[in-house]
C-alpha cells in the first residue's frame, strides 16, 4: 500500500475515530513474520492490581505529566520552536535532545491507551504539532542539527550526531501514537522523514550508519504499521552495513559503535552497551520479518554470550563508566559498574523479540531479571526520581563527583536525560510483555495480577508475586480446547501446578503445558519455591570473588546502611551456613519482604598505615606521617544483617550499600 497512510488493520478497523483510546503494543510482528509466539491483541492484556500496577499508576499520574514541564525547562521544546522559526536562539543540550521528546510522546501514547485522559490527548496533539512544524520541507528533522549546521551539516558526523537515532525514536513514538489513539499527525511526520532517509541511504546510495542504533527498530515498526516494504529493506540495510567500519576514525574505535564485526559474524556484544542491545533488538526485528534463520542464530549466540559473561547478577548491562561500555568477559566491577537504566530497557526489548522469535523460556527468565533488578532500581518508589547508572555497591564516604553518580541519590532529571523518558515508556507499555498467544492458546511469561484475552478465551490472574510464589489463574471465558503454557522460572527448585486440584508435571526453566477442554471457572494454581538462596560468582569475576549475593524468588537483595544502624556495611562478613529468615514489613518501602542473615565484624578490618598484609602476619615496617597505625583491632562481633530488595535501595537516604557480601 501507499507509504502515506497507515494500514487500516493497524488502526483496528476503519471505524476507529481519532483520539479513541486503545491499549497499544510496542511490538506487533506482521502476519508473515517468522514468529513462534505472537503478542496478544491490543487491549487484551492489562494489569489490574499488585506490584507492577502500582508502579504503572504512579508513572502515569505523576512522572509522565511532570515530564512536560521538565522538557520545557531543559530546552527540548525550545529547540523545536527555534528549528520551526517560531522563536530565535541557540540550541540547548546534547545533539540528541529531540529523542527525549519522542520517548516521552511514546510513553504518553501508551499511557493514554491504558488510562484515557483528555489532558494527555491535548499534550500529545500540542507537542506533535510542534514537532511537525520543525520538520524541513524535504522531510529532514533534527532540531539541534537544523539550528547549528543547517542543510550543509546534515549527516556529516554520523558516528556522533545521533540524527538517525532521533529518527528511530520518532518512528517508535509515531507508531505508538497511531496504535493507541488513531491520530496520524506524528505518523505523517515519521513517514516523511523515513522517505527522506530512504532517498538518502541504502545499497546504491550512502552506505554508512548512524553511530547509535535504534532506527532499525523504528523502521521495522513503521513498516508493520504502513506495509511499506522500503522501510523494512532500509532497516535490513542498516543491520548489514553495521560492522563494516564506517564509524572508524571518528574519535573512537569502531568497537564502541558495534561496528567492528558484521552482525552475522559477531559472537558477543561489545562497545557502548545501549547501542549494542538496541542493535540486537533491531536486528532481531529484521530477522523476524525476513524469516532469516542465520541472522537469528547469530543474535541468539550474542545474547547468550552477554548473559554468560557480561551481565551483572541483577541483569545490569555495561561494566564501564568509560564510554558506557561493555567490558571484557567477566569484567563486572561492583562499585564502578555502570549498568545504565537504558541498557536494562534495551535488554528487555531484545529479549522480548527473541522470545517472540523462538518461544524459548530463557528469554522470559531474562526479561524477569531485567525488569525487577536492572530496570526497576533506576526509578524511585514515587516514580519521579531516577538513577542513570546502577552499581552494585556504594562505599561509605562515596563522593558525588558527577551528575550521574548514584552518590547523589536519584535525581529528577539529567543533563543527558535519556533514562527518565525511557523508563516512562517502559512502565506505560508493561502490560504487553506479560503474555503471548500461539495456535489459539495462551502463554504466561511474567506473573502479575491482571486479565488476559486471546482467541481461545480469557483468564484472570491473581497473585502477590514477587512476595509470594502462589499464582492463581481462573478461566473467565473459553471456546473449548486450548493450551495454556505457564513459565516455571529457572530459579524455582520445585513448583506445584494443579488444574482444579489435579497435578500437572513441571520442570524448572521450562513451560508447563496444560492442554484440555477448559470450562469457565476452571482454576489453575501454581506454587513456586520462594526459598532464599546465596549465589557465588564465577571465579573469573574478580570483584565478586569470595563474596555471595542473595536472591529470593525473582529478586536480588542488597544490604543497605538504613536497615543496619551501627554496622559498617563495607566491613561485614556473611556466615554462609546460617539460616536466612524472611520477614514481612508492610510498613517499609511500600511493603516488602526483608531477609535477616547472620554476619560478623572481622577483627582485622581497622584503619592501618598500609592496607596490605603478608599472609604470615609479619610486620612489614611500612608507615607514613599522618597515618594511624596504632588503632587497636576490635574483637569479632556477631551481627544480624537485614537485606532489602536491591530495587528499593536509596529510597530513604543515600549511603553505603552492597549486593555482593564477603564471606567468613
Amino acid at each position: 500500500m501507499s507509504a502515506t497512510t497507515p494500514s487500516p488493520q493497524s488502526l483496528s478497523g476503519a471505524e476507529q475515530t481519532l483520539g479513541a483510546p486503545r491499549r497499544a503494543q510496542p511490538v506487533e510482528p506482521s502476519a508473515n513474520a517468522a514468529a513462534a509466539l505472537r503478542p496478544l491483541e491490543a487491549g487484551a492484556a492489562h494489569l489490574t492490581s499488585g506490584f507492577w500496577s502500582v508502579r504503572q499508576q504512579r508513572n502515569g499520574a505523576a512522572a509522565i505529566r511532570e515530564a512536560y514541564d521538565l522538557l520545557e525547562t531543559a530546552g527540548n521544546f525550545a529547540n523545536l520552536r527555534i528549528a520551526a522559526g517560531l522563536e530565535s536562539g541557540d540550541a540547548r543540550g546534547p545533539i540528541f535532545m529531540d529523542s527525549d521528546v519522542y520517548k516521552w510522546l511514546e510513553a504518553l501514547a501508551f499511557e493514554y491507551g491504558r488510562v484515557p485522559s483528555d489532558d494527555l490527548l491535548e499534550l500529545q496533539r500540542e507537542v506533535t504539532a510542534l514537532v511537525a512544524s520543525a520538520q524541513a520541507d524535504d522531510g529532514y528533522l533534527d532540531s539541534v542539527q537544523q539550528i547549528q549546521g543547517g542543510v550543509a551539516g546534515r549527516y556529516t558526523d554520523l558516528p556522533w550526531s545521533h540524527e538517525m537515532y532521533c529518527a528511530g525514536h520518532l518512528f517508535q513514538a509515531a507508531v505508538a501514537q497511531v496504535r493507541a489513539t488513531g491520530d496520524t499527525g506524528l505518523l505523517d511526520v515519521a513517514i516523511k522523514l523515513a522517505d527522506h532517509l530512504d532517498a538518502t541511504f541504502g545499497p546504491a546510495k550512502r552506505r554508512d550508519v548512524d553511530g547509535h542504533p535504534v532506527v532499525e527498530m523504528g523502521l521495522v515498526e513503521l513498516y508493520r504499521v504502513t506495509d511499506e516494504r522500503r522501510y523494512l529493506d532500509l532497516a535490513a540495510h542498516f543491520v548489514e552495513a553495521r560492522g563494516r567500519g564506517y564509524t572508524a576514525g571518528r574519535g573512537k574505535e569502531a568497537t564502541y559503535f558495534s561496528d567492528r564485526v558484521p552482525v552475522r559474524e559477531a559472537t558477543t556484544v561489545e562497545g557502548h552497551a545501549v547501542r549494542s542491545v538496541y542493535l540486537g533488538a533491531g536486528a532481531t526485528d529484521v530477522a523476524l520479518e525476513l524469516g532469516d534463520a542465520e541472522l537469528l542464530s547469530a543474535l541468539e549466540t550474542q545474547f547468550a554470550s552477554m548473559m554468560s559473561s557480561k551481565a551483572f547478577i541483577t541483569g545490569g548491562l555495561g561494566a564501564r563508566w568509560d564510554w558506557e561500555a561493555f567490558g571484557d568477559p567477566y569484567e563486572l566491577p561492583t562499585d564502578r559498574g555502570y549498568a545504565e537504566s537504558c541498557a536494562a530497557i534495551g535488554g528487555v526489548q531484545w529479549a522480548w523479540r527473541l522470545l517472540l522469535a523462538t518461544g524459548r523460556p530463557v528469554y522470559a527468565d531474562a526479561i524477569e531479571r531485567f525488569l525487577y533488578n536492572a530496570f526497576l532500581p533506576g526509578v524511585s518508589l514515587a516514580g519521579t526520581e531516577y538513577f542513570y547508572v546502577n552499581p552494585l555497591q556504594l562505599r561509605d564516604h562515596a563522593h558525588a563527583d558527577e551528575n550521574r553518580s548514584p552518590a547523589h541519590g536519584r535525581r529528577g532529571w539529567f543533563d543527558c536525560a535519556c533514562c527518565p523518558p525511557n523508563i516512562m515508556r517502559t512502565f506505560a507499555s508493561l502490560d504487553a510483555y506479560l503474555a503471548t498467544t500461539k495456535d489459539g492458546g495462551l502463554q504466561l511469561h511474567q506473573y502479575a495480577s491482571g486479565e488476559f484475552a486471546f482467541d481461545g478465551g480469557s483468564v484472570r490472574v491473581e497473585t502477590d508475586y514477587p512476595w509470594s510464589g502462589a499464582i492463581g489463574v481462573t478461566v473467565t471465558e473459553t471456546t473449548g480446547t486450548w493450551t495454556l503454557d505457564v513459565r516455571i522460572p529457572a530459579w524455582s527448585d520445585t513448583a506445584v501446578l494443579t488444574v482444579n486440584g489435579e497435578p500437572v508435571a513441571t520442570r524448572a526453566g521450562e513451560y508447563a503445558r496444560i492442554e484440555r477442554e477448559f470450562a469457565v471457572g476452571d482454576v489453575i494454581l501454581l506454587e513456586l519455591d520462594m526459598a532464599a538462596h546465596l549465589y557465588a560468582a564465577d571465579s573469573r569475576i574478580d570483584s565478586s570473588r569470595g563474596s555471595v549475593a542473595i536472591e529470593r524468588g525473582p529478586l536480588v537483595y542488597a544490604v543497605e546502611h538504613s536497615d543496619n544502624p551501627g554496622v559498617a556495611v563495607d566491613d561485614v562478613l556473611l556466615e554462609v551456613d546460617a539460616a536466612i529468615d524472611v520477614k514481612r514489613r508492610d510498613d517499609l518501602l511500600d511493603g516488602i519482604d526483608t531477609l535477616e542473615l547472620s554476619a560478623s565484624w572481622p577483627s582485622d578490618h581497622v584503619e592501618t598505615a598500609w592496607p596490605y598484609q603478608r599472609l604470615d602476619n609479619t610486620p612489614n615496617g611500612v608507615g607514613y606521617p599522618g597515618a594511624n597505625p596504632t588503632v587497636e583491632p576490635r574483637d569479632p562481633a556477631p551481627v544480624t544483617l537485614t537485606a532489602i530488595p536491591y530495587y528499593a535501595w536509596a529510597n530513604r537516604e543515600i549511603g553505603p550499600m552492597r549486593v555482593w557480601v564477603p564471606t567468613l
